[in-house]
């Protein structure tokens, strides 16, 4: 078998359009924003009867939040009266429908400096991450990507605001496992997905792609952090590789997992044996080149590829493209004494046109 190639993963943030409370500048007040949002979709799904008190509540939260949010109802009983200032069902299960994220569409600009970012990155096989469906997939490679990629493929997973998982490949995709049903009690293991892609490098030599995006850093609707969450799921992805041979399977695991290689929720998945990280390949503990993500002066790599034994036997080398992020130049020039300067690229002017705040990283491997 003699084949070379690229995979690379890139949280894009969505491709065409994204649910506006991800608009907002300010990640402190999406957090804001989210919680209330969190909040409220608990309180329309409480299947007892609602008090008083939490029809008020449901009132004053869908007031606050009604800018990013709207409520579907379907059929049967709503939920308000017709001007939204009274809650009419007698509980959640006397209504029907559903709470709605409202879009906002991308400028062309914004869609070509990701798509800059994806050109200039050069991947056989991505892992796209924030995207908004398998259509959004097909018609951004069509419309921006000069069609280069024949096999796209992603499944809605389990976040309302329309941030799936999926994969952009030149090689055949041959087997797809979802993750979206799996459970940890009675809650959804994967806050989005953690999907399995069976590529065909060859006739005889099947890749298998892991693609993620694990729990964030932000609170929920009680004020927890994600790291209980986000070291479950790490958990549940390392659980899955016991299905494979990590000595002799080609794996790659990638995706934005939200968390720093030295942190206690990603252990799990970080030390299973025979897996590496290509950045760790490449840069050792660097981690002044090995970062895709900045915030408040803090530079750390939280998007990875780790790849199996095999892969690593073959690997050519790896980097992190970051000229999509906004303001890279001034950030990395502020804080000089951390990372080195770079420099965006011309057509990033504004934070709104901006690619995404996470670098890809790409990684090259020689299987002959």
């Amino acid at each position: 078998m003699s084949i070379r190639f690229r995979a690379a993963t890139f949280n894009v943030e969505n491709l065409f359009s994204r649910a506006k409370v991800l608009n907002l500048k300010d990640h402190n007040e999406i957090d804001t924003v989210m919680q209330r949002i969190t909040e409220l979709q608990k309180l329309i799904s409480l299947p007892t009867p609602f008090t008083t008190a939490q029809k008020n509540q449901i009132v004053a939260l869908f007031k606050d939040v009604k800018s990013y949010v709207d409520i579907r109802e379907n059929r049967g009983k709503k939920l308000f009266d017709r001007y939204k200032t009274k809650v009419v069902a007698t509980s959640g299960k006397d209504w029907d429908g559903e709470l709605e994220f409202k879009r906002e569409d991308f400028s062309l600009v914004t869609r070509e400096n990701t798509a800059k970012v994806i050109k200039e990155v050069k991947a056989d096989i991505a892992c796209v991450v924030e995207a908004e469906d398998r259509l959004a997939l097909k018609g951004f490679d069509s419309d921006l990507l000069n069609n280069r990629y024949p096999f796209e493929m992603l499944i809605d997973g389990n976040d309302l605001r329309g941030i799936d998982v999926g994969v952009l490949s030149k090689f055949p995709i041959a087997g797809i496992w979802s993750h979206i049903f799996d459970k940890s009690g009675s809650s959804a293991t994967f806050s989005r997905d953690c999907i399995e892609y069976e590529i065909m490098l060859d006739d005889s030599a099947p890749l298998y792609f892991i693609c993620n995006h694990l729990k964030s850093k932000s609170p929920d609707a009680s004020g927890n952090t994600g790291d209980t969450r986000r070291k479950m799921q790490a958990t549940a992805v390392a659980k899955i590789l016991e299905r494979y041979n990590l000595g002799r399977d080609l794996i790659i695991v990638a995706g934005d997992m939200n968390d720093t290689p030295d942190s206690q929720p990603l252990k799990p998945l970080l030390t299973v044996p025979k897996l590496h990280d290509v950045l760790d390949l490449q840069y050792g503990n660097d981690y002044s080149k090995r970062w895709t993500y900045s915030y408040k002066g803090t530079f750390n790599q939280i998007d990875y590829l780790l790849v199996s034994e095999p892969l690593k036997k073959k690997f050519v080398g790896a980097g992190v493209e970051r000229r999509g992020i906004y303001d890279l130049n001034g950030l990395t020039t502020k804080y000089a004494s951390k990372v080195a300067i770079e420099t965006e690229f011309p057509t990033v002017t504004h934070w709104t046109n901006g690619a995404s705040d996470h670098a890809a990283v790409w990684a090259d491997f020689d299987l002959s």
